[in-house]
């Protein structure tokens, strides 16, 4: 059984049906060559992580190589499920970018202190998100090294 992350992966936490669309769309337009997975809430976001219910299918739920975290979610809030993330040895280090409406201070800093590697508002604009995806797909899957495949979503 291979669960190495793979880079071109995205799992996104979001509960908004409008914002997943908007983040699907804002990835298409900025030709993000990146495999979307999204659920709705903290537990679903554990159960795919660790192969539970109805993401036992290492096929249909491949380890991302990374997690966009939405903080404000029903059933765990994104500060419960980032802890747990961290405290695994097996998730660990799959980076987590937080996604949020938040701009508040308390948050930032709680946030990093739970060990996400980075926060980011979500932009206002559509084209503003477009831009998000766009440096967010060159950083983290162009410019640095992370560990498991090679494989770069920008090629």
């Amino acid at each position: 059984m291979n669960d190495a992350p793979k880079p071109n992966v995205i799992l996104m936490a979001e509960d908004d049906a409008d914002d997943r669309l908007l983040v699907r769309d804002a990835l298409a337009e900025c030709q993000w060559a990146a495999d979307l997975h999204v659920v709705e809430n903290g537990e679903e976001l554990l159960d795919y992580l660790l192969h539970r219910g109805k993401y036992e299918d290492l096929a249909s739920s491949p380890r991302p190589g990374l997690i966009l975290l939405d903080l404000n979610m029903p059933r765990k809030d994104g500060r419960e499920v980032l802890r747990e993330i961290k405290l695994s040895p097996e998730l660990r280090r799959i980076p987590v970018v937080v996604l949020t409406t938040s701009q508040a201070d308390t948050d930032i800093e709680g946030i990093y202190e739970l060990g996400a590697n980075s926060f980011i508002t979500k932009p206002v604009r559509f084209d503003g998100l477009v831009n998000v995806m766009r440096l967010l797909g060159q950083y983290w899957f162009k410019v640095v090294e992370l560990p498991g495949a090679k494989l770069h979503a920008y090629d």
